[in-house]
């Protein structure tokens, strides 16, 4: 019996390791995410004007929005490349649950995707001013934020996965659904500025990422299922 559980980790593992190396390979893709999150949140001084003040309250916000824009650029390939060379049969094949091979690759959007935009986050703020003691309130926000759009996203990919125009479908699935996390995120680092108490955002956005942690999977598992068919 025990024998059964080590061997999932080590598939598990596998699966994880497999979609690392292959993002090794694509690092084009993790670059141009985290080029477009910076170009995206350089633009707004340009259209806002060169007001600190204006700049220092709406930069929660805009690199919230410039995250959840990037995360969504390599979704449509989570699952898509696969599908197209026809290695979506052996994942499902491999000896794990649908729900736990998409939380695996899941997991490697999130290392190869939301830790370089949490890393870049800071000198974005920074550059739109927002104060140095806020820093790890945003930084804080963004790790269970972006973890929570990768969940969102893989399942919204694995959902639309084979479908006509699904990378049309996709941000339409996603964003609706990442709102919430937009708004904790943001507010937290608000409260923050504000001098206020800014632990019940971040509370309501851990308890986000607790929920969509299993349920995003199962979601993600039923699509892939749907698709290997």
């Amino acid at each position: 019996m025990s024998g059964r559980p080590a061997g999932a980790v080590a598939r598990f593992r596998a699966v994880l390791g497999r979609d690392l190396r292959l993002s090794a390979r694509h690092a084009a893709d993790t670059l141009a995410a985290t080029l477009f999150f910076l170009l995206a949140g350089a633009l707004f001084p340009l259209a806002l004007g060169p007001s600190p003040e204006l700049l220092r309250r709406m930069a929660p916000g805009i690199v919230w929005v410039c995250a959840l824009l990037a995360a969504l650029l390599p979704l449509d390939r989570l699952f898509g490349a696969e599908l197209e060379d026809g290695s979506l049969d052996q994942l499902m094949l491999c000896g794990l649950p649908a729900p736990a091979v998409a939380l695996a690759k899941i997991a490697a959007h999130w290392l190869c995707t939301g830790l370089p935009l949490l890393l870049a986050a800071a000198p974005l703020g920074l550059m739109l001013g927002l104060p140095v003691p806020t820093l790890p309130v945003l930084l804080a926000g963004l790790g269970l934020g972006t973890m929570v759009l990768s969940l969102l996203g893989g399942m919204a990919a694995a959902i639309v996965l084979g479908a006509r125009r699904g990378g049309v479908l996709l941000p339409l699935l996603v964003l609706p659904l990442a709102t919430p996390a937009l708004i904790f995120g943001a507010a937290a680092v608000d409260a923050a500025q504000a001098g206020l108490d800014w632990h019940p955002d971040l509370l309501l956005l851990g308890a986000f990422l607790a929920g969509a942690l299993p349920a995003c999977p199962l979601a993600a598992g039923a699509g892939l299922r749907a698709a290997s068919e």
